[in-house]
Parts: C-alpha cells; structure tokens; sequence
C-alpha cells in the first residue's frame, strides 16, 4: 500500500477501483475508507462498486452482517417507509423507465420494499467512522455516501507483518518494517528508528549549513583582507612618521601574556605591561574591532603625532592580520570617573577638592584646545566622558580612547556624519538632530559641559537606576542652585574661596551644554573663563527645555 498526495488530497492506487481519494484511516482498526476517483465524463464512482469484486488478499471487506447492506433494484420509484434501513435511489445509476438502485440494511427487511423489487448485490461495504470501541453504526447517512460518491471501505491484512505487529503492540512494544527484507520486527518502546525521509530532511539541512558556513568564511575572509589593505595602506602613507610598530609575539611579551587587566572599553581590553627599556605602558587589544577598522586608524591618526600634557600619548601599535593592539603611556590613577562617582568604585571624593576639579577641567580644556586649533588639522573626539579621561601620577588629566575621531579642516566649521556617535548623557543635541544646528567642535564643547557638571555634582546626568529621571535631570538641578546662589554641600567644610570655584566650574558647564551650537563658548574661551575671575561670568541662559517636555533621546552607546 502506497498513499500519494495530490493538492489537498491523499491517494491510493486500488488495483481494481484505481485511483481512489483517501478520506478515513483507523490504524487501530485496520480500516480505510476511499472514494474511487472517475472520469468527469462518467461521475458515477458508485457504479465501480456493483461492477467489480474489490477483494484480494491484502484488500479485505467486512463480513459482519452490520458492517454491509445489499443493493435492490427496482422497476419504478418509491419513498421507502422504513428511510433508517433503507436509503435511494441512486441517482447516477437509475433511471426514469425501468430502474431504480436502493440499499437495504439486511434481507430482513426486503419484505419492505416493493415486489418488484430484487436484491442484485450482496455484502455492499459500508465506510462507516470508528472511534476506540469500534464503528458508529450510521446507516442513513452512510449508504448515502455510498450511492452519491461511491465511498467504500476495506481492511488491510500483511500476513506475517499483520501478526507480528499486532503480537508486538499487545505486549506494548512498537511495530517497525524492513524495507530490505520486507518482513515486521518488535522495537521495544524508547527505541528510536529513523524514518528515511527525517534522515533526507536532516542531511540537507547539515548540508545547507555546511555550504552556508563556507560561504559565510569566504565572505568574511576577503572582507578581513580588505580591512588589512585598507590599513596596511594607511601605515604606508605615515611612513616613518609613526609611532613604534610592534609585532605581535613582542606585543605579548611586552604586555606579560596579557595577565594583568586594568579594564576595558568599547573597543577592546586594556592590559598592564612594561617596555623593554622598563617603562610601564597599557596595552589595548582591539577585539570584535568595527568599521573596517576605523578605530585602529582613527587613535594611530589623531594620537600618533601629537604630543601635549593632556592628552595620552601612543608608544607603539601592532597590526598583523586581524590582531591589531595600541600601547599606551601608562596612567598609574586609572580614569577621573573612578573619583566622580566615588559611591560606585569606593574611592573616596575627597580626593576631588574644588582647587583640583579646576586644574582638572582646566587641563582638559587646554587638551582639547590643542586638537581644535593646535594641529595641523581640526581632531574632533565626539567621546569625551569621565572614563576617558586618564590621570597621571600627579591627578594631570590627559584625554585617550580617539577611536570615534574625525580629522577635518581647521577652516570647515561643520562636519557630515552618517550616524549619531558618543556615549548617551554626553551626546550633543545635534548629533540627534540637524534642527538643533550643524556639527561641528562644539559638540566636544557639549560633552565637555556635561563632564565638568558631574564633576562638581558627584551625579551622573543620566542614571537609568532611577525610575524618575525628570526629578533628577542635572542640568537642570545645577541651573536652580546658580541661579539661587544655594551654597555647595560636597564636604563638611569649605571655604568661601572654594565655593566660588564651584560655581565657577558650573558656570562654565552650564554655557558649554546651551543646546544651540552657536551659544556655546569655544574651548580658547572655556580656558579663559576657567583662567578668569568668577565675578566676569555672566549667568547663562537655561541651556535646556523645562523637564515636562525635555526629549530623551536613544541609547546610542559609542557608535
């Protein structure tokens, strides 16, 4: 027995009926039920039944009495009194002159129907539905189906495979088939067999992830060797006006096999090491590196050539493959986030005296003024952030991690960019919106004001703990204590002279947050401001909308 679909249908070839449709399968029972298909020009399937003998040795017909019903033919038409036992005519097969097909339950009731009746076909096979105790005995409805559509039924019967699975089930085992010796076997339950058509799907599906991967390496190989050219182009145009290149094997011997790690950032991570000649360096290994490379080519650009008191100066790099590193002067004091929030690394902010946020936000100033105006080409950071500001032995601040820098003219006041960069919290309004103005070096002006009033605050401007941020918005909170002229309570004590270097400081950050460009101060300006007298500060205007309808913008962490 083979079954086939076509369309919605499933088929069976009968050797006898031929082509039938599949509408029942009691596997339980043994029991199918089919409807044989004709051809349009004939549509009398029931005539199949009457005209040929369906049984065979595997096909077998029902022989209880119940399970059949007999065909009558008679000469003229009737309404059949008894309609539960007997049902017709039929209408493919009768006609209006002489004959009329009925079926009758049994010959117990032939004395029912007319005397010019005669019964013509015995044992008419009823496909009747089954559910666990055997058949629904639904003569009407039944019989109809067998005049109208020529539906059947018969049992199956393998004779060795019959008995061994009807032996195997008994003892609650499964019934499984060999295809190569043709014969049944006993499976104990918990086996497993695998059918052929689960093996097929599973081989293609391995193998379509097999073609996949190859295709996916191959693509990602030549995209790695793009990247290599592309930087390999680079280094050539630096030529010797570039910081040491290393290979990696003294990469790993000069960052101790990358044993003792001080953190990490977007990038990659950041190890302790020591040159030969025993200075301390911190080594970064760019991991997962994005933008074809950008960020490698972006601090070897910017950081490579520059050499200033505030900003972190680049010793050596590596590049080989896809393993690239950059090494660094070492800052023994980590960053200055680690002093700003001293209730998230236990460090304690008394260490951040008013006298030394000054010199600190006085010496990222002139960092930063040094890569707006001081090189050959304007450097844009587009990252400034408490954690990328590195301090040395002597808490000097110094400026790292360009790896979001963009080099650009000293005379082109606005820049193009293809998507928003930064960390959120110290992201300009511009870089969101275009309605807010062009970018350009005042939105590092921006991330500098919000450095410089968390600095004085202790409080990050955007902390995602808190369920509340309205009540919380620093820009806003520092604003309301200049305004008020409410004294600072960082310490236990402070003098006069030191609260006036707070205000100073959120003075200061306040016009470097305005949300127009063109309001902001340049970072010369910022230097003078911080250099200046606090009684020469004018109160900026409110560098934000109030809190109902302030716009939070989305996380767009450091791309």
């Amino acid at each position: 027995m083979q079954l086939s679909c076509s369309g919605h249908d499933t088929i069976l070839d009968h050797h006898v009926l031929g082509s039938c449709r599949v509408t029942e399968i009691y596997y339980r029972h043994r029991v199918i039920n089919i409807i044989p298909l004709v051809e349009p020009s004939t549509q009398c399937p029931f005539q199949k039944l009457i005209s040929a003998n369906l049984a065979t040795d595997v096909y077998k017909q029902p022989q209880s009495s119940r399970e059949v019903m007999t065909m009558v033919r008679c000469s003229r038409d009737f309404t059949p009194v008894d309609q539960y036992r007997i049902v017709g005519p039929a209408s493919c097969v009768s006609n209006n002159a002489s004959q009329f097909w009925y079926m009758a339950v049994s010959y117990a009731y032939i004395s029912d129907l007319p005397r010019d009746c005669m019964a013509v076909s015995k044992g008419i096979p009823v496909p009747f539905t089954y559910d666990n105790h055997g058949p629904n005995y639904d003569y009407t409805f039944k019989a109809n189906t067998v005049l109208n559509s020529g539906e059947t039924t018969f049992t199956w019967h393998f004779n060795n495979i019959t008995d061994v699975c009807q032996q195997c089930e008994h003892k609650g085992r499964h019934c499984g088939f060999s295809s190569q010796s043709n014969q049944a076997f006993c499976l104990h339950r918990g086996t497993h067999v695998i059918p052929i058509a689960v093996s097929s799907v599973a081989a293609f599906v391995v193998l379509s992830l097999m073609v996949a991967t190859a295709i996916y390496l191959s693509l990602k190989s030549r995209y790695n060797e793009e990247i290599n050219m592309k930087v390999e182009m680079f280094l050539k145009a630096y030529g010797t006006s570039k910081p040491t290149r290393y290979t990696f094997t003294e990469v790993k011997k000069i960052g101790r096999r990358f044993k003792d790690k001080l953190g990490q950032d977007g990038f990659g991570s950041v190890y302790k090491g020591e040159l030969p000649n025993g200075v301390p360096v911190a080594v970064k290994m760019l991991e997962g590196s994005t933008g074809e490379g950008e960020e490698f080519i972006n601090e070897v650009a910017t950081i490579g050539l520059i050499h200033h008191a505030n900003i972190v100066r680049l010793l050596g790099f590596c590049s080989e493959g896809m393993r690239r590193a950059l090494i660094y002067e070492f800052m023994p004091n980590e960053s200055l986030e680690k002093y700003i929030f001293a209730h998230v690394s236990n460090v304690s902010r008394q260490l951040l005296t008013p006298n030394k946020m000054l010199d600190i936000a006085l010496g990222i100033a002139r960092g930063m003024e040094y890569l707006h105006q001081g090189c050959n080409q304007r450097i844009l950071h587009f990252d400034i952030k408490p954690h990328n500001i590195l301090l040395d032995y002597n808490f000097n601040p110094k400026i790292s991690d360009f790896g979001l820098a963009k080099l650009c003219a000293r005379d082109q006041s606005i820049v193009t960019l293809t998507a928003a960069r930064g960390t959120m919290g110290y992201i300009a309004p511009e870089l969101y919106s275009r309605n807010f103005g062009g970018v350009s070096y005042k939105s590092d002006v921006y991330s500098f004001g919000m450095l410089v009033l968390e600095m004085v605050s202790g409080r990050r401007n955007s902390d995602p703990s808190v369920e509340n941020q309205d009540e919380v918005y620093l820009p806003e909170w520092i604003y309301q204590k200049v305004i008020s002229g409410h004294d600072w309570e960082l310490t236990l004590e402070m003098t006069a002279e030191d609260k006036e270097k707070m205000r100073q400081l959120s003075i200061v950050g306040l016009w470097c947050i305005q949300w127009n460009p063109k309001n902001r101060p340049s970072m010369t300006k910022v230097v003078n401001m911080l250099t200046g007298r606090l009684q020469n500060l004018q109160i900026p205007p409110k560098p934000f909308v109030s809190s109902d309808n302030r716009p939070m913008p989305q996380n767009r962490t450091n791309t």
